[in-house]
């Protein structure tokens, strides 16, 4: 089935940031350790304790109480912590004004007055180091850079949605474009079908061909091509030896002239006139037989005209034709085959796809179009949303700026030899600075924890009730949940779909089918509005046919397909003597070389040796040898080794007719005589069961047929992989990947800064008597 690929990659891998989102969730867990409230096994297990609880009180709950019980104790993480941050954000900045009103009383360090200790260099040191380490972790480990990658990490993938949002609507629009044409595809292919029943059923599928009289030409053939080679290869071969005899003689005077007496001519002489003895023919033809008397007995078996047999079973398929198609069975036949495709055409056309997905289609142009006009605003509003977040993240830089300051300066400027009341404008300066940050902690932290609160709530929540469920597909299941979501209906996705709450049709099992790219068919159990297979059932159009077939009576009694005239030149056939042919003789002389030795290798080599000798005459006199031997070989070998080659293949043509000829002749007439016989008795009943067997054959033509288009429209019409991008890009990528991760990891930044500005104004307000100049300090009289 044709079909498109979808662009869209449903996966989000978040980057280096995806460590901090790990920690995030490990933090979460911590928080809310229960498991997704999901489950018969959890169901029972909070029921038990629901009963402890009850007993205990000695009090009935009722099913309201209950639900509110039970959605406590899956929230009591998110509850006890939102608790602790509403006490953060009611008790410090009441804890700020107490403090402020009793430094102005010049307690809780507020006076201007420090004594002398004698570590006070040791408690300087240490109260200076932990307030570096405190600010530390809230710049970088858990701060100020943990929320602004959140907070940047959201709006660089709001930035980017839109290329993904394009990329569902361009699947969802091949999904609905491309669906018409695939269901056109399958109702197409049925014409395939019903053409291949039709090319059989026009083919003479009685008509059994008969080869005997073919046999016979093609073994006379066979004779005649024997006869002919050998009378061929005999006169050749005689020419032949006269040819090189005729050279060897000449080549012997050659070599007896006084110039092969010669010093450096006697040894190359020498080696030629050894090898003139292999200028001679290897194969002797004269002694073969002939094959005379065995084609003088074919012919007189071709002089009886065995081709009437052949007419005869012409005849009679033609007879048996011309019974059929006045018993209409022909005729029935293509009106079930075009009943079938008409209903198949009909049955298309009433299906409500075409509306379906034009109104679909209307809809998915108008999301698109609305997604496209407000993506702006959402850009808009998310550079408003960053803008806020990144000033949250500016109040705790501003408090980290003065606690860096005054270290800095308070450090620098800082003299051990100077008094309390001595110290420099640098220290001072660090001093002030630090209590300036512990102001503004006090005057900002519960602004930052109200935020972090909130995002704590909303973002966890999602991340526990929506992302982790969704990943395990527990989502699902409470989906699923009998009666839940309409308390009418046990199944709600059928209720709405089919308006039948009983169908067993299910999101997780819809969302499972779609995720693995099946056919919507399948995935929204569709049989349930229309079922292909009532429409594509052959059985109800072949019933009146096969009824038809059980009353057909054809009388073939007057046909006689070989009399005994035609048994009898079978027989001389089989008899005709092929058999006793030497094709041993024959095969030893065709295997063997036309010569002892290749003509051509010999002149080659003669010519070689003519160019060790000296020039002269007796050079040019070899070279004129092998030049006559190389024509030898082309104008006499070559025609012989085509003659051998023909021969070859009709001897092997004998041998393998002549193994098998008598027992081939023999059951040729059995064979008629038992097609005689079925003729003359049951000729009726063989026809009807033929017509069956071709009947099973139709039928499992569209079988076969019927089984692809459901399983295609199981697996390939209408794949609804794009539904599940869909929803995974929803879920999964924007609510979970980009929204709720970016969330959770801000407010884990930003708590986490709140949470260490506690000890940081703790150390900040003790460090800061070491750095500001006092008004009075500790004197000792010597």
């Amino acid at each position: 089935v044709p079909a498109k690929t979808y662009d869209t990659g449903a996966y989000h891998e978040p980057g280096p940031i995806g460590i901090l989102f790990k920690i995030v969730h490990a933090f979460l867990y911590l928080v809310q350790p229960n498991s997704f409230p999901q489950g018969k096994k959890k169901k029972k297990k909070i029921g038990k304790m629901l009963a402890r609880i009850r007993d205990f009180f000695l009090v009935p709950f009722s099913q309201e109480v209950i639900v509110n019980m039970l959605a406590i104790y899956y929230e009591i993480g998110f509850i006890v912590s939102a608790a602790l941050g509403l006490l953060f954000i009611l008790l410090l900045p009441l804890v700020g004004l107490c403090f402020c009103m009793c430094r102005c009383c010049d307690n809780c360090g507020g006076e201007m007055h420090q004594r002398q200790k004698k570590n006070a260099d040791c408690q300087r040191s240490c109260f200076a180091t932990f307030l570096f380490v405190a600010s530390f972790i809230i710049r970088q480990v858990v701060g100020v850079l943990c929320a602004y990658a959140a907070n940047q990490h959201l709006t660089n993938q709001v930035r980017g949605a839109k290329k993904l949002l394009n990329s569902n609507f361009k699947d969802l629009k091949i999904f609905l474009n491309d669906t018409p044409a695939q269901i056109d595809y399958l109702v197409s292919q049925y014409n395939t079908t019903k053409d291949k029943a039709l090319s059989d059923l026009n083919s003479n599928f009685f008509l059994k061909k008969l080869y005997i009289p073919a046999a016979i030409r093609d073994t006379k053939e066979a004779l005649e091509n024997v006869s002919v080679s050998v009378e061929v290869l005999q006169e050749g071969t005689e020419r032949l030896h006269a040819n090189l005899t005729d050279v060897k003689m000449h080549l012997s005077n050659t070599l007896n002239d006084s110039a092969c007496s010669a010093a450096q001519a006697a040894s190359t002489c020498n080696i030629i006139r050894n090898s003139l003895n292999q200028l001679n023919i290897n194969a002797n033809f004269s002694g073969l037989p002939g094959v005379s008397s065995q084609l003088a007995k074919i012919n007189d078996v071709l002089k009886t005209d065995l081709s009437s047999l052949v007419q005869k079973v012409h005849f009679l398929t033609g007879f048996i034709d011309s019974q059929y198609r006045q018993s209409n069975f022909f005729h029935n036949i293509k009106n079930v085959l075009e009943s079938v495709g008409s209903n198949i055409t009909t049955f298309t056309k009433t299906l409500p796809v075409q509306k379906i997905l034009a109104d679909l289609t209307i809809y998915l142009t108008q999301s698109e179009a609305y997604v496209q006009d407000y993506f702006p605003v959402v850009e808009q509003y998310d550079f408003y949303r960053w803008l806020g977040c990144l000033i949250l993240c500016c109040m705790v830089v501003l408090i980290l700026v003065f606690y860096y300051l005054g270290l800095l300066c308070g450090t620098c400027g800082y003299d051990k030899h100077a008094s309390p009341t001595t110290r420099g404008c640098i220290s001072n300066t660090g001093g002030n600075f630090l209590m300036a940050g512990v102001g503004f902690s006090f005057l900002f932290s519960w602004v930052l924890m109200i935020v972090v609160v909130l995002a704590f709530v909303a973002g966890g929540n999602v991340e526990k009730l929506v992302c982790e469920p969704f990943e395990e597909k527990t989502l699902f299941k409470v989906l699923d949940t009998p009666y839940l979501l309409n308390q009418h209906w046990k199944n709600y996705l059928s209720g709405i779909l089919f308006k039948n709450p009983n169908i067993n049709l299910t999101f997780e099992k819809v969302y499972s089918d779609c995720k693995e790219n099946k056919g919507i068919y399948t995935s929204l159990h569709l049989e349930n509005l229309f079922n292909i297979t009532e429409f594509l059932n052959i059985s109800m159009y072949t019933e009146d046919v096969a009824l038809k077939i059980e009353h057909i009576q054809i009388n073939l009694s007057k046909i006689i397909l070989l009399d005994e005239i035609g048994k009898e030149n079978l027989l001389n056939f089989s008899s005709s003597g092929i058999e006793g042919i030497n094709f041993a003789a024959y095969l030893t002389e065709i295997n063997k070389s036309v010569t002892k030795v290749d003509l051509l290798s010999f002149a080659n080599d003669l010519e070689a040796r003519a160019d060790q000798l000296p020039k002269g005459a007796l050079e040019n006199a070899l070279k004129g040898h092998a030049n006559n031997i190389r024509m030898i070989h082309n104008q006499q070998v070559v025609p012989l080794e085509q003659a051998m080659s023909t021969l070859n293949q009709s001897i092997r043509l004998l041998k393998r007719t002549s193994s098998e000829l008598a027992v081939k002749v023999k059951n040729v007439i059995s064979a008629v005589d038992a097609a005689q016989l079925l003729i003359n008795n049951n000729a009726s009943l063989v026809i009807v069961q033929e017509t069956k067997k071709y009947m099973g054959t139709i039928v499992g033509y569209f079988e076969q047929y019927i089984e692809w288009v459901k399983e295609s429209i199981a697996m390939e019409v209408a794949a609804c992989k794009p539904i599940a991008n869909v929803i995974d890009t929803a879920v999964d990528i924007f609510l979970c990947s980009y929204i709720t991760d970016s969330v959770n990891t801000f407010w884990f930044g930003l708590g986490g800064s709140s949470i260490f500005l506690i000890p940081a104004i703790i150390f900040a307000v003790k460090l800061s008597k070491y750095y500001r100049r006092m008004d009075t300090e500790d004197v000792y009289d010597e």
